[in-house]
């Protein structure tokens, strides 16, 4: 596929501004500013904030404004170099050693030991260890490109921190070594972007070789223009008070609060529905396109008819206690409910309390390892004379 050729760069701040705005991004002076400096100072862009705020699709819409090709590193945990950097691919390797097996003969037919023969062999590691065997990952990729392009490093907090470390010469220097070549010097360096949802602190040398920026939720007006953007089709009354509903939300402390793709969805949701109004009916029953948890649900419902009346009685319909549970109205009191055992969240979380509740002393209940102990009353554990490890591991004669 054949490349359109690079936009110029932006030519300042408010260019910046433009030029997102014609794709549909719409960028604060503070994000319009970094982005302009990450353009004249060749340095990576770190984004961290909350899921949902526009992070990843900073990137997509870099690569727009700027007519460059996007590539995409998905980060996850246990991701190794191989997938990340670059890996050689054996399956060629092989391909090509079956074809050139006459050849390969004739190169160690006048060797006489196995020694010779595996020298022999040997000196020939650079044909087969070249770039013709190498497959490019999306960092590799990256930097040997022949066309400038956009790099978005996503969610490189969920990447182990042996990944982070093998960023370090990519983000400072805009290069990568391969022991069995060498160096591989960008062509063109590439415009870095790194998201981060904070699920665990990144290093400071990480963070060093970027440009840092914290993206939080936007002001309502903010906001407000974004879903008028988005054309989803919501007449402007009920965007605004949609946006208020929204913020009120999100004050809730709801284990993930809604987001600003989120609202936009929920946005188009009430425009498909044609609804003329926002009650509470009508929110509590869309409610599921904003809110991800059963526990967020329950506080949200329960808030949200206040939100649309402060003085509204709020009926059993809407807090989520009525039909439809699975528990009825009968004479007989409820059984009490067992109690729940959190699940882990894979969401938003805060991820110096998750380390910290990882360290905790005593946390594998049980034996070493977690393994169960003993129950009270069981066999006592069988004792192990002396002489166990003289007979286990007798002495040994060194061979004469």
């Amino acid at each position: 596929m054949t490349l359109a050729d690079p936009a110029p760069d932006f030519a300042d701040v408010a260019d910046t501004k433009a030029r997102f705005a014609e794709h549909g991004y719409l960028v604060d002076d503070r994000l319009a500013t970094t982005v302009f400096l990450q353009t004249r100072l060749d340095k990576p862009v770190l984004l961290e904030g909350p899921a949902g705020v526009g992070k990843t699709q900073l990137a997509l819409s870099l690569a727009q404004a700027t007519g460059r090709r996007l590539l995409r590193l998905q980060c996850y945990e246990g991701q190794d170099e191989t997938k990340a950097l670059y890996e050689w691919d054996y399956g060629k390797q092989l391909l090509y050693t079956q074809i050139l097996r006459e050849k390969i003969g004739q190169v160690v037919a006048d060797t006489n030991t196995l020694a010779e023969a595996v020298d022999k062999i040997a000196a020939q590691d650079s044909v087969f260890f070249s770039e013709r065997f190498l497959a490019p990952r999306p960092l590799l990729e990256a930097i040997d490109s022949d066309q400038p392009c956009v790099l978005l490093i996503d969610e490189v907090d969920r990447a182990d921190e042996a990944l982070e470390a093998v960023l370090l010469e990519l983000l400072a220097e805009f290069q990568i070594s391969i022991p069995e070549i060498g160096t591989v010097v960008a062509k063109h360096k590439p415009y870095v972007v790194l998201t981060s949802n904070n699920t665990r602190d990144l290093s400071a040398a990480l963070k060093r070789r970027c440009l840092h920026l914290f993206l939080d939720y936007p002001g309502a007006q903010r906001e407000l223009e974004i879903i008028r953007s988005k054309d989803t089709g919501l007449s402007e009354s009920l965007a605004v008070r949609l946006v208020g509903i929204v913020r009120s939300l999100r004050e809730l402390e709801l284990r993930k609060a809604p987001s600003i793709s989120e609202t936009i969805d929920w946005a188009r949701t009430l425009a498909v529905l044609g609804v003329e109004e926002l009650t509470a009916e009508v929110l509590s029953s869309t409610l599921n396109v904003v809110v991800k948890y059963e526990r967020d649900l329950t506080k949200a419902l329960d808030a949200i008819p206040r939100m649309v009346d402060p003085n509204a009685t709020v009926p059993d319909s809407l807090t989520g206690h009525g039909h439809g549970h699975g528990h009825g109205h009968d004479d007989e009191p409820a059984p009490a409910a067992p109690a729940r055992t959190p699940v882990a969240d894979d969401g938003d979380v805060d991820g110096k309390a998750k380390r910290a509740a990882k360290d905790q002393p005593g946390r594998h209940e049980g034996g070493y390892n977690g393994r169960p102990t003993k129950p009270a009353g069981s066999a006592p554990a069988k004792k192990v004379p002396s002489s166990q490890g003289a007979r286990s591991f007798p002495t040994r004669r060194r061979p004469v």
